[in-house]
């Protein structure tokens, strides 16, 4: 976590329960107290939904209509669920508008983890549809916003995809803990964009080790 000076919309959560982890990211439109008051709606509604152990796309109807009864039709979330069971490595994930997480394996990016989607959290979509993948140890998972990626200069480019992965790489071959990953990504991506950013951006890493 880095210290913000300004309020804005991203946020996650995770829990683990026994062999089961949760993870939910999530990015309310729009800066300022609106998007903040928005995330924590979301939030609000994905513990709750959690805690009473419905099904991955069932949690997205419950944030859905949680967002949309306390905001404007135009307000929305975009938001990733995910379950790892922790014994078996197999991972499922449901995906409402937002940049599909990355495979990590050997110290390489060697996927997205596209899947279908639906409509953002607050605009009515239908119940998405559950995507699976078997982790192999050692295996991490990056998540995160798109302030990540489409930060840009007046007038320049987006960071763009390739560079995140580019970097990504260049980190994973130190082959240092994941923790010490994820700082060095932070840092890196912060110089890369000369130490300003316009949007709030946010990143998640985990690792199965089997």
């Amino acid at each position: 976590l880095e210290p913000a000076y300004a309020v804005a919309g991203d946020s996650f959560d995770y829990a683990l329960n026994g062999d089961v982890l949760h993870l939910a990211m999530i990015d309310a439109m729009g800066h300022g107290l609106d998007a903040a008051t928005m995330a924590t709606v979301a939030i609000g509604a994905y513990r709750h939904a959690r805690r009473i152990s419905i099904e991955l796309s069932e949690i997205y109807l419950f944030m859905d209509r949680a967002v949309a009864k306390q905001f404007d039709p135009d307000h929305f979330v975009t938001a990733q669920m995910m379950r790892l069971d922790t014994d078996t490595g197999r991972l499922q994930w449901v995906n409402a508008g937002h940049p599909a997480p990355m495979l990590i394996r050997a110290h390489r990016v060697v996927r997205r983890l596209d899947s279908p989607t639906t409509l953002p959290v607050g605009f009515g979509g239908d119940q998405p549809q559950v995507s699976a993948v078997e982790l192999e140890p050692g295996d991490r998972v990056l998540c995160f916003t798109d302030g990540l990626i489409e930060e840009h200069e007046i007038g320049q480019e987006q960071f763009g995809e390739k560079q995140l992965i580019d970097w990504v790489n260049q980190l994973e071959q130190a082959d240092h803990g994941i923790r010490a990953v994820a700082r060095d990504l932070s840092h890196t991506l912060k110089r890369a964009r000369g130490e300003t950013t316009s949007d709030d951006a946010s990143l998640v890493l985990f690792e199965w080790r089997g």
